[in-house]
């Protein structure tokens, strides 16, 4: 089509559009526009000189792209690195920091930023170690002393974990420098042992007073009252606020000046016995811990007493009993393992040739892995501090035990009415035995199956007569114990009574009395596990 072309609407034929593919005639389209996009259609009519103007002009206008903006890209590309790179900041700094100080956290009037647990260990250590406090009188008395002198507990694995944990309650918070926390000394103070040193530090002896105290006692197994005495006795107020400081702020020496009161007696007897009783009572408390399946464990009184704490106030003469939580805790997270947990072992049921259960031989226990001692432990520390007994459920872990079947084919019928023993196998009869059982009364042989467990070729036995004395059957051979203490065993010191069958007149203290030669023969030919089966009647005279 020739330039400067000017083409009609086609009115006549609505809706069809004339169109002009600008790809097909690459020299008119570049002389139009560089710009031009090839392969891009528009309709004719809509380009129109409406008879002025030109109409390759206006194709060109048309066609020509929207303005470009290049430093607005650029722009929008340099905040899209600078945010991924913050956010990647953010995150590279809280895994950073997850196990040390975080920027900001301050420790002793210094920043720990960094640290981690070691380092922050040494840190306390040696903050603690160079705080001293000096105290004086009026008198010109002084002392130098540590915070364990004054009473002072410090617990420093809590403060280490104080120090890392802080600033954590907000992700962007703790990662921020400017943002700052001071963290301080975590520690107890025991105010009787802090008015104890220096009464003995700054008061001569016979003028000292001193409070009643409770302690427990090994021998008594409970809590004793030490009474105490009037006298002189410092006012500490000086020396508790030079402490918080000291605490707040560590690593240096203050200073306290004190005085001194005259008093009956710091903490009186009757305060200190009341304190014992509450004690006491709770050393009478039965806290039992079951691990949700066959074993239960109650905790013992002296365990209780070590966990049990005195707060002793001189000042206000009074001492207040509680219970250490976290002493609970690492007995729990520590020690009740050992008494609760359980390994698996599986059941051994012993069966006849028909596979018929006869006893079971191994009583089976499911395995037990207890686990969240710290749950129990909140439990028992709420049950002492209420002062009342709690049987609790510690979650654990179960294995179930499996269960196995033995086939017995040895079986000796001790049958206490004829006097006999009759070995077995595969249910024929291969021996019988002349025996004689337990005396007639408290030691008769019991009756019941139970199976050979237990053997030695010669065992020195003692026990105890009725009439409490104790005896010796030395070198005794050939035993066979089947039910605790009884089992089979030669006993030449009883042919007699082998002979006539006669446990009234000479029966043994529960065991099956046999002839050497017999008792050998089910030592060697019996093994272990082999099924007895004590039945019938006891006589009452001879049966042979």
């Amino acid at each position: 089509m020739p330039r400067n072309t000017r083409v009609s609407a086609q009115p006549d034929v609505p809706g069809d559009i004339w169109k002009t593919n600008l790809a097909a005639d690459a020299a008119d389209a570049a002389d139009v526009n560089d710009d031009t996009l090839s392969g891009m259609e528009i309709p004719l009519y809509a380009i129109s000189d409406a008879g002025n103007g030109n109409a390759d002009d206006e194709m060109a206008t048309a066609l020509r792209p929207p303005h470009k903006r290049p430093w607005l890209r650029i722009l929008l590309i340099v905040l899209a690195v600078l945010a991924v790179a913050a956010v990647a900041g953010f995150f590279t700094a809280r895994w950073y920091y997850q196990d040390k100080a975080a920027p900001g956290v301050m420790f002793a009037g210094a920043s720990v930023v960094g640290q981690n647990s070691e380092q922050l260990a040494a840190t306390v250590k040696s903050a603690v170690e160079n705080t001293k406090i000096t105290v004086t009188d009026s008198q010109g008395n002084a002392v130098t002393a540590s915070l364990k002198d004054l009473g002072v507990n410090v617990n420093q694995k809590q403060t280490v974990s104080a120090l890392i944990a802080a600033k954590d309650s907000n992700p962007f918070v703790r990662i921020n420098p400017f943002s700052k926390q001071n963290v301080k000394l975590s520690a107890t103070a025991d105010k009787l042992a802090l008015s104890q040193y220096l009464t003995g530090k700054l008061i001569p002896n016979d003028s000292q007073a001193i409070a009643s105290t409770i302690a427990y006692d090994q021998t008594s197994q409970k809590f004793t009252v030490t009474v105490g005495r009037g006298g002189q006795a410092p006012v500490t107020d000086s020396v508790v606020k030079a402490i918080d400081q000291a605490l707040d702020t560590p690593g240096t020496t203050r200073t306290a000046n004190i005085t001194y009161t005259q008093t009956d007696m710091p903490i009186s007897e009757a305060a200190a016995t009341t304190a014992a009783d509450q004690a006491n009572a709770g050393l009478g408390l039965s806290i039992t811990i079951n691990n949700g399946d066959a074993t239960t464990y109650k905790i013992p009184a002296a365990t209780i007493a070590s966990w049990t704490v005195t707060t002793a106030d001189p000042a206000k003469g009074t001492i207040a009993v509680s219970y250490n939580k976290q002493a609970i805790s690492d007995y729990m997270n520590g020690e009740l393992g050992n008494h609760l947990n359980q390994t698996k072992t599986n059941q051994v049921d012993l069966v006849d040739t028909s596979g018929n259960v006869i006893m079971t031989k191994t009583k089976g226990m499911n395995g037990v892995t207890i686990k969240d001692t710290a749950t129990v432990a909140d439990q028992v520390y709420s049950a002492l501090s209420a002062n009342r007994s709690a049987t609790l459920t510690v979650a654990s872990d179960v294995t179930k035990f499996d269960t196995e079947q033995q086939t017995v084919t040895w079986k000796i019928v001790v049958d206490r009415s004829k006097q006999t023993a009759t070995v077995y196998n595969n249910d024929q009869v291969v021996q019988t035995f002349n025996v004689c059982t337990g005396k007639t009364g408290k030691h008769e042989t019991t009756p019941g199956n139970y199976f050979i467990y237990l053997k030695y070729q010669v065992q020195d036995m003692r026990g105890t007569n009725d009439d409490g004395s104790q005896y010796l059957s030395s070198g005794v051979k050939w035993v066979s114990y089947f039910n605790g203490g009884q089992g089979f065993h030669t006993a030449n010191w009883n042919a007699a009574g082998i002979a006539s069958g006669d446990p009234t007149g000479h029966g043994s203290h529960g065991c099956v009395n046999m002839n050497e030669a017999d008792a050998k023969w089910i030592y060697d030919n019996c093994p272990d596990g082999t099924l007895v089966q004590v039945v019938g009647a006891q006589p009452t005279a001879p049966v042979r």
